[in-house]
C-alpha cells in the first residue's frame, strides 16, 4: 500500500513531476493527430485508386497493346469468380479547347477508351459523373446535340477548386469542343501513318465531366467512346487491340486468389495462340491487382506516410529525456525518504518498484490527457480549419492544390491503444536508471548525521 500512497504523493507535491506529465500528453497527442490524418488520406487515396481500376487488370506493358481481347473476355465470363470485366484504351493525346474566356492549345492529355455501362461495373466510374448520373449509358451523348459525339474530361480541366475544395462546377453542362490528336501506332510500334498525316483527329464534345478523387486523373484525363478512342490510337483495324483487361471480382474472391487464377487462365490462353498472327503482342501481358498495377502512386503515398509518422515519433525520444530528468532530480531531492524506507526494511525490489508505479502513473495520466485532447481535436479539425481560415485565412491545406475535401479525422482505437501504450513504455525507459540508481541507494550513505 505505501509505493501507491508515495507514488501517488510524488506525483501530487513534486510539481516538476507535471513537466514529465505534459511531455507525455504533448507527445501523445501530436502523433495520435498525425498518425490519424495520414492513415485517412492514404487510406482514401488507396479506395480511390482501387475504385479507378477494379480488382485485377491485365495490360500491356508498351502502347502498343495486344489483340485477342474478345475471346479472352468471353472466356473470363464464362468462370465462376469474376464478376465484370470490360476493355480500356488507354494512350496519350494533344487536345486543344476554349472555356471560360481561356484557350488551351496543344495541351498533352491522357485519354481513356470506355465502354460506359461496362466500365461503371468494373469501376465507379458511373459515380464520378456530375451530369449523367443514374443515365451513363448515355453518358458520351450532349445534351445540347445528341448528334455530336461526346467525351467526359477530368473535373480539373475546366473548372477550378474553391478554398473550400470543391469544385466550382457549372449549374449547366458547358458547350465544349475538344480537337484531340493522337499518334496512331502499328502492331510492330511503328507510325500507322507517314509523312504530314501522321496524326489522328477527332471532335468531341462535352458530355459530362467526372471527379475521381485522383488530382491526376481529374487533371490530366479525358475519357472518350470506346471504338473512337481505338480508331485514334491505330487500334482499330486489322486485328483490333487494347491496352488492357479491368476485372471485378465476386465479394467473396480474396484479392491474390483470384489474380493468380487469372495469371493462369492466361498463361493457358496464350499457350493456345501460340504461332497466331500477332500472338507475339500477348507476352507482353501482365496480370496484376490494382495495389501493383498502381503501385508508383501507392508506393509513393505510402513512403510520405512512414516518414511524416517516423518523424513525428521521434517526439517519444524526447519524453524519454524529460521523464528521465525529472525523475533523476526527484530521486536526488528524496535520497533521505529513500534512505529512511530501506532503514525499515523495505529491499531494494520495492524502491524500484515504488519509483516504476510512480512512473506508470505519469505514463496513464498523460497519455489520458493527450488521448482526450487529441480526440477533441480531431473531432472539431475541420471547424477549426474552417475558423482560422475566415478570421486569418490560414488553411493546413490549400484545397486548390490538393485533392482532398474534408481533412480525415476517423479515429482507430487500435492505433489509439496502440500510441497510449507506446508513451507509457517511454515513461518506463525513461525511469528507468534513476529508479535504479535509488534502488541501490544505502542507509548509511543517505542518513549520515553531517547530511540531515
Amino acid at each position: 500500500m505505501y509505493k501507491i500512497i508515495l507514488a501517488i504523493r510524488y506525483l501530487v507535491r513534486r510539481r516538476i513531476s507535471y513537466f514529465s506529465v505534459a511531455a507525455t500528453a504533448l507527445c501523445v497527442f501530436v502523433v495520435f493527430v498525425v498518425v490519424t490524418v495520414l492513415s485517412g488520406l492514404t487510406a482514401e487515396f488507396k479506395r480511390n485508386m482501387h475504385r479507378a481500376v477494379g480488382d485485377c487488370v491485365v495490360s500491356s506493358k508498351s502502347m502498343v497493346g495486344f489483340g485477342y481481347y474478345g475471346e479472352f473476355i468471353k472466356l473470363l465470363e464464362t468462370v465462376g469468380f469474376v464478376e465484370a470485366v470490360v476493355p480500356v484504351i488507354k494512350s496519350y493525346a494533344i487536345v486543344d479547347y476554349q472555356y471560360g474566356g481561356r484557350q488551351q492549345s496543344d495541351r498533352g492529355v491522357e485519354i481513356m477508351g470506355v465502354e460506359p455501362a461496362a466500365h461503371s461495373c468494373v469501376t465507379s466510374f458511373g459515380d464520378w459523373l456530375q451530369y449523367y448520373k443514374g443515365n451513363v449509358d448515355d453518358v458520351f451523348v450532349p445534351p445540347y446535340d445528341p448528334n455530336l459525339v461526346g467525351c467526359v474530361p477530368g473535373v480539373a480541366i475546366l473548372f477550378d477548386r474553391d478554398s473550400e475544395g470543391g469544385y466550382q462546377i457549372a449549374e449547366e453542362l458547358p458547350r465544349v469542343k475538344f480537337e484531340v490528336s493522337s499518334f496512331p501506332l502499328t502492331a510492330r510500334g511503328a507510325l500507322a501513318k507517314a509523312g504530314a498525316g501522321e496524326v489522328n483527329t477527332k471532335t468531341f464534345y462535352c458530355s459530362d465531366v467526372a471527379h475521381s478523387g485522383l488530382a491526376r486523373a481529374d487533371g490530366n484525363r479525358i475519357y472518350l467512346p470506346f471504338k473512337d478512342a481505338q480508331m485514334l490510337c491505330g487500334m482499330g483495324t486489322g486485328r483490333r487491340r487494347v491496352n488492357g483487361i479491368h476485372i471485378k471480382f465476386k465479394p467473396d474472391v480474396r484479392l491474390d486468389t483470384g489474380r493468380d487464377r487469372i495469371a493462369g487462365l492466361w498463361r493457358e490462353f496464350v499457350a493456345g495462340k501460340a504461332g497466331a498472327p500477332g500472338a507475339n503482342l500477348l507476352e507482353n501481358v501482365r496480370v496484376q491487382t490494382w495495389k501493383t498495377y498502381s503501385r508508383v502512386f501507392v508506393a509513393a503515398v505510402e513512403t510520405e506516410q512512414t516518414m511524416m509518422i517516423v518523424i513525428f515519433g521521434m517526439i517519444g525520444i524526447i519524453t524519454v529525456f524529460v521523464v528521465f530528468v525529472v525523475f533523476y532530480m526527484i530521486v536526488s531531492h528524496k535520497s533521505k525518504d529513500i534512505g529512511i524506507l530501506k532503514s525499515v526494511g523495505v529491499s531494494r525490489g520495492g524502491v524500484l518498484v515504488l519509483f516504476l508505479g510512480f512512473a506508470f502513473l505519469v505514463g496513464v495520466i498523460g497519455s489520458a490527457i493527450g488521448a482526450v485532447g487529441g480526440w477533441q481535436f480531431l473531432v472539431h479539425i475541420n471547424q477549426i480549419e474552417d475558423w482560422l481560415f475566415e478570421h486569418f485565412e490560414f488553411q493546413l491545406w490549400d484545397r486548390r492544390l490538393y485533392a482532398i475535401g474534408d481533412i480525415p479525422n476517423a479515429i482507430d482505437l487500435k492505433v489509439l491503444a496502440g500510441i497510449m501504450l507506446s508513451a507509457i513504455f517511454a515513461c518506463f525507459v525513461g525511469a528507468a536508471v534513476p529508479s535504479w540508481q535509488a534502488a541501490r541507494c544505502e542507509p548509511v550513505d543517505t542518513l549520515q548525521v553531517s547530511q540531515l
